[in-house]
């Protein structure tokens, strides 16, 4: 029973990453795209022209290409040492984004958090220190209050929630790791689906040779 969960998760691992890895390729496909066809019509600084958006598209697409691939390659080949390097690298990753929890136009991120820290009672990443460097020495969104009010994160004495989101969220995956399995073969099988019915209709329209307007 054990080995079969084991299995189970290590190609739910996978597929998680085989998806992750197609959106990175999706990514660095329109960045190309971009970069070839619309040239700087989106740099960002006159003085840096490099510094466009297909480039930036680009950039992105092939750090989750390489993260998606490392990740499939250490669910398959049970790497330690890769499974180890991805985890680290997404707790670092969610960290970083704490950072933009109160500025401008990042409403959606905090609002986000919020929803997370107080539905699953957690606080933080690792824990709730990791909002210290953030909102200050004892500080922490209100959210991590067991008992939520206004301004009670500002209170050193106020029980907050302890445990780290990143740990409960693992934990929700663990307990329904089995239904998200279902759903993502679902999902894939219509992917699959949908590539099989595409490529048929390429080729029937490729052998009878007509032509159909855009």
């Amino acid at each position: 029973m054990a080995r079969g969960c084991l299995c189970c998760l290590k190609y739910m691992m996978f597929l998680f990453n085989l998806i992750f890895w197609l959106c990175g390729c999706g990514l660095l496909g329109v960045g190309i795209w971009l970069s070839v066809s619309q040239g700087n019509f989106a740099t960002f600084s006159p003085s840096f022209p490099s510094l466009s958006a297909a480039n930036l598209v680009i950039a992105i697409g092939t750090i989750v290409m390489v993260t998606g691939f490392l990740g499939c390659l250490g669910a398959i080949k049970e790497n330690k040492c890769l499974l180890l390097s991805v985890n680290e690298n997404a707790k670092r990753d969610l960290k970083e984004g704490l950072l933009l929890y109160n500025t401008e136009n990042n409403v959606g991120l905090k609002n986000a958090w919020n929803i997370i820290q107080a539905e699953m009672h957690c606080c933080g990443v690792s824990d709730y220190t990791d909002w210290y460097p953030v909102l200050g020495e004892n500080t922490v969104p209100d959210r991590c209050c067991m008992e939520n009010s206004q301004g009670c994160g500002r209170n050193s004495t106020t029980p907050v929630w302890r445990t780290g989101c990143y740990e409960k969220v693992k934990m929700w995956f663990d307990d329904n790791k089995h239904v998200l399995g279902t759903v993502g073969m679902c999902i894939l099988i219509m992917q699959i689906l949908g590539m099989a019915f595409s490529m048929t209709l390429f080729q029937h329209i490729h052998r009878t040779g007509k032509k159909y307007d855009a």
